[in-house]
């Protein structure tokens, strides 16, 4: 199993080196954003992994963050009015889009001879927006919406689960809840908020700790600009494998159309040097995981690698 190999730096303590940004990539590179780009542009998205691969990251991560039955949902009153006024096969579209999303990846391995020793890791968002926290449901709506998307990357064939951006302990929970009935291991992302907390005010530091004690193999701050993710690190540097990823540029919405993503502006403002910079000082304070948030880009991920060496 190619997870063997992370989990051999991360008990020697070895720096890991995820990729960068994808959505922003897909769109950045001229693809229209619709259903991912994953049907209209799939060469696209397979040359965007295999450019993360040549920059040389340990991880690759699926394109399937938001790729979700739920976020097709969101467009209708609930699942029966979709069924009622929706196109045929929309209800099985994101499972359909999950495999696909997963198969470029592996493409991306198989061209560059990764395949057996880059493992592939099973992007999973949060149900709702993962700058909204109050618009997350239930703990059981979250719990049955996971086990969904577990399940799918499960069948998929990924190496392991990252649900990424979580905004809430009690969404924490529930993901991790969901991803224990499989047998694959588990990371978890939160967002930290302005204050270094989550964007509800939660204790980041006592999310963490929650994460680790319901079997997160690694922990990590995700979805903020640099000097967000830089304050909220205390919360996660505790012994145990932590990691960060920035976001680049600034956050352009709305995000709430269908054939619309939101957009990362003024991404020049954190060069690849820069960025690297910010990451070294986050290595030197005993985080071991880094990579990037939306926004950044292959030349980022490259740029991290040498200076991890």
């Amino acid at each position: 199993m190619n997870y063997d190999n992370i989990d051999e730096k991360l008990s020697s303590g070895r720096p890991i080196l995820l990729d960068g940004g994808i959505g922003t990539e897909v769109m950045r590179r001229g693809v229209r954003w619709r259903q991912h780009g994953i049907e209209d542009a799939p060469d696209v998205i397979r040359d965007i992994h295999m450019d993360y691969l040549d920059a040389g990251v340990d991880v690759l991560t699926t394109h399937t963050f938001n790729l979700t039955k739920r976020n097709f949902i969101n467009f209708f009153r609930d699942a029966e009015h979709m069924s009622l006024i929706g196109p045929a096969g929309l209800s099985t579209k994101a499972m359909e889009l999950c495999h696909a999303a997963v198969s470029l990846a592996k493409e991306a391995l198989a061209q560059t001879g990764k395949t057996e020793t880059i493992p592939l890791a099973g992007s999973i968002a949060p149900v709702m927006h993962l700058f909204r926290p109050d618009l997350s449901p239930s703990k059981n709506d979250c719990l049955t919406h996971h086990s969904e998307c577990v399940e799918i990357l499960s069948d998929c064939g990924v190496d392991f689960i990252f649900f990424e951006s979580m905004n809430n302990t009690r969404e924490a929970q529930a993901a991790l809840q969901a991803a224990a009935e499989f047998d694959l291991p588990v990371w978890i992302s939160f967002v930290p908020g302005m204050d270094g907390n989550l964007l509800n005010g939660e204790s980041l530091l006592d999310a963490a700790n929650l994460a680790h004690s319901q079997g997160a193999k690694a922990v990590l701050v995700s979805a903020a600009s640099l000097s967000m993710i830089t304050k909220s690190l205390p919360n996660i540097i505790n012994g145990s494998p932590c990691g960060a990823k920035a976001i680049v540029g600034r956050y352009s919405p709305p995000s709430w159309k269908p054939d619309f993503y939101p957009n990362f502006v003024d991404t020049d403002e954190v060069s690849p040097e820069k960025y690297t910079q910010e990451v070294n000082s986050w290595l030197d304070q005993g985080v071991q995981i880094v990579g990037g948030s939306s926004g950044t880009t292959p030349e980022h991920i490259r740029a991290l690698r040498g200076m991890i060496g």
